[in-house]
């Protein structure tokens, strides 16, 4: 065979074969399988219908899409889709899908509405081409909750805000049992040192746990002449850095320990003796409940999530006025900025929120917690009233400075405050890092704030006082100076205002003991007018003191605050009989001894004073048992009475040697220097007894 021959026909095989292995490949051919996708839109959202929330039994809000695209990505019309339920919750036999098969349209879309059954919680159906078995498929779910969901979350709310506030109180009261005794002493150790002031801010403020509390005290030392207005400029700057330490404590998700922390907290607060230990127990108690009280108020919120009205809402909340006059005034209304920022990081931590529109309702709580201390000052003087001033002004300087600087305080909290893995914008991203981002935001704001103005102190307090000037009028006579009801349910303070009056009238009684003497010495009886109108102040003060400390005790205390409670009243009863043995008793006879020619001999003279001098030294003693709290001269003053007592006798016995002798002024003097000595015995007694009473009650605290 030739060449060319044999050529032609391997060229023959070769085209035979290929054509049977192109035969081949055709009947292994899959025809194109078109594509199933959940269509989005720019415009409206869950354009889908992918996992809505819908009452249960009702049709869902928006209907189910199914976009079918051929191979080159373009929708096509025509296709018949086909739905079916994969699952629903246990026991529901209503849930249906008003069109099971239904055909795309111009734009590749199918759609059919859901109805949902009468049980809460998941259903699934699926969607698939009917011509095209082989092509993928979707599934979409839907979330059925309670028909009564906004009753539900309504009570939730209240309920779950409700253990937070009472939460937060429980904190409150522990801290100061624990710690009262150390507020007490730095707050009267205040100085002009702004830094120290700061740190006393602080801590007062994270004892307390409220800015606009600590405002409020500060307004009623002021007026009670405890302090000066500008020493209380360090102290407000320093509570707008305390009252974020709250926040930052409300941020770390313990929701999953509250009920840990309320049963360790009941158990300290219990079953233990020490009254430390109870007050430290009542505030782990305290904190559990705040958070068992979040734990609701998050639960409670979570249908929120899809309800398009509220998260609309929402979104208006980043217009920084309408943000900042919504925080000021609900923050006015509960009274108490911790509370409000705390349920800011409730919201964000059910993903509500977000950064931007949290910073504005931040500003505007700082504002709100300002009304408080307004609130509180007007019935007080104006220097009182300069404190609530400065106190606003402070927080509104601070939020003009910030305002047009919100993107760039969002920038640096964010780059200071912990990341999520997850996308950004995605719900669980919020929740996960928005309630930290909260608390910085809000530690940034007062920490850079008392920075700014902290060299500016004493200009800003003259500022303040050429707003406010003072009007210095004459007081009437009878008031109290360091009583204030506002302060009742803060025992430890409140008993330190109670003292504190106590003392005052304490120091009128001995002006009152020492200025009886006069009469008797010198015949004169114009300082009996003085004498009488302090008696009557000290009868107003008696009963003020006296109510006031009754309503302290009305409060939840402890067995140390009850025996101090009654210690003070003890000591007011003694300083008042004091009184009544002066006004009623000394002042009559003055009254008539000074009419009478008689008088005393130059050694019964003598005796008088020198007994009379004693008298005021023990009452000069036991001011000072009092105000020091000092144990060492109550027993002291014990022993100075058992001294005195027999000084008395022994003056006595001098004074019948004298009527022995038939001297004839101590004969015409007998009764009067017998009955001035008694009483001046008695006031011994009187004096001596506030000492015993506090033996008494501290060993029993």
């Amino acid at each position: 065979m030739s060449r060319p021959i044999f050529s032609y026909y391997l060229l023959l095989v070769f085209l035979l074969i290929g054509n049977t292995l192109n035969a081949q490949n055709d009947s292994l051919r899959i025809p194109f399988q078109y594509k199933l996708v959940k269509p989005t839109s720019k415009i409206i959202s869950n354009f889908s219908g992918d996992n809505q929330t819908q009452t249960v039994g009702l049709k869902s809000e928006k209907p189910i899409r199914i976009l079918v695209l051929d191979e080159n990505n373009t929708p096509s019309k025509n296709k018949l889709v086909k739905l079916n339920i994969i699952s629903v919750p246990s026991g529901d036999v209503e849930f249906k899908i008003l069109d099971t098969l239904i055909y795309t349209d111009s734009a590749g879309i199918a759609q059919t509405f859901i109805v949902l059954g009468l049980k809460e919680g998941l259903y699934e159906i699926s969607a698939q081409l009917v011509d095209y078995p082989e092509s993928n498929f979707l599934i979409y779910k839907a979330n059925a909750r309670k028909s009564n969901w906004v009753f539900l979350l309504v009570i939730g709310l209240i309920g779950g805000l409700g253990l937070f506030l009472l939460g937060m109180n429980m904190m409150s009261d522990g801290m100061q049992n624990a710690a009262g005794d150390k507020m007490r002493g730095v707050l009267s150790h205040i100085t002009n040192n702004r830094f120290i002031a700061i740190g006393v801010g602080t801590f007062v403020t994270m004892v307390i746990q409220s800015s606009s509390a600590t405002t409020v005290m500060l307004v009623s030392f002021v007026y009670s002449k405890l302090m000066k207005f500008r020493q209380t400029i360090g102290i407000i700057l320093g509570a707008g850095i305390g009252t974020t330490i709250t926040a930052q404590l409300i941020a770390f998700k313990l929701t999953d320990y509250s009920l840990l922390l309320v049963g360790v907290g009941f158990i300290m607060n219990s079953f233990t003796k020490s009254s430390y230990i109870r007050s430290i127990g009542k505030t782990i108690l305290g904190f559990g409940i705040l958070f068992f009280g979040m734990h609701i108020m998050s639960e409670s919120m979570f249908p929120l999530r899809s309800f398009a009205p509220f998260i609309d809402s929402i979104v208006k909340l980043e217009n920084p006025l309408l943000g900042i006059l919504i925080g000021a005034i609900f923050t006015a209304l509960i009274q108490s900025s911790s509370a409000f920022i705390g349920i800011m990081i409730v919201l964000a931590m059910q993903g509500l929120i977000s950064l931007e529109a949290s910073i504005p309702l931040l500003f505007g709580a700082n504002i709100g917690t300002a009304i408080t201390a307004i609130l509180a000052s007007i019935k007080t003087d104006r220097e009182a009233k300069q404190v609530a001033l400065a106190h606003t002004l402070i927080k509104i300087i601070g939020v003009l400075l910030f305002l047009f600087w919100i993107p760039q305080l969002a920038e640096i909290v964010k780059i200071i405050s912990p990341k999520s893995t997850l996308p950004d914008g995605d719900l669980n991203s919020l929740a996960a890092t928005v309630p930290r981002q909260i608390a910085n935001a809000h530690t940034v704001f007062n920490v850079v704030l008392t920075c700014l103005i902290l060299p500016f102190i004493n200009v800003f307090g003259k500022f303040v006082e050429k707003l406010l000037p003072v009007k210095y009028l004459e007081e009437p006579v009878l008031r109290t100076v360091y009583l204030d009801y506002g302060m009742v349910k803060n025992a430890s303070l409140a008993l330190s205002l109670a003292k504190k009056e106590t003392l005052r009238m304490g120091k009128l009684v001995q002006n009152m003991t020492g200025d009886i003497i006069i009469p008797y010495l010198v015949k004169k009886t114009e300082i009996i007018e003085d004498i009488k109108s302090k008696e009557e102040e000290v009868n107003f003060l008696r009963d003020q003191i006296n109510d006031y400390i009754l309503k302290i005790t009305r409060e939840n205390l402890n067995e140390e605050r009850v025996n101090e409670s009654f210690q003070l009243l003890y000591t007011v009863k003694e300083f008042e009989q004091i009184a009544d043995i002066v006004s009623t008793t000394m002042i009559a006879k003055a009254e008539r001894w000074s009419k009478m020619n008689y008088k005393f001999s130059i050694e019964g003279k003598n005796e008088i004073v020198n007994y009379h001098t004693k008298t005021q030294k023990q009452l000069s003693r036991a001011l000072e048992v009092l105000e020091n709290v000092n144990l060492e001269k109550a027993k002291a003053m014990k022993e100075k009475y058992r001294h005195y007592r027999n000084m008395e006798i022994e003056l006595e016995k001098h004074h019948f040697e004298r009527l022995k002798d038939e001297i004839v002024e101590s004969v015409s003097s007998s009764k009067t220097h017998i009955e001035l000595m008694t009483f001046l015995r008695a006031i011994n007694g009187h004096a001596t007894n506030i000492a015993r009473i506090l033996i008494k009650w501290t060993d029993k605290g």
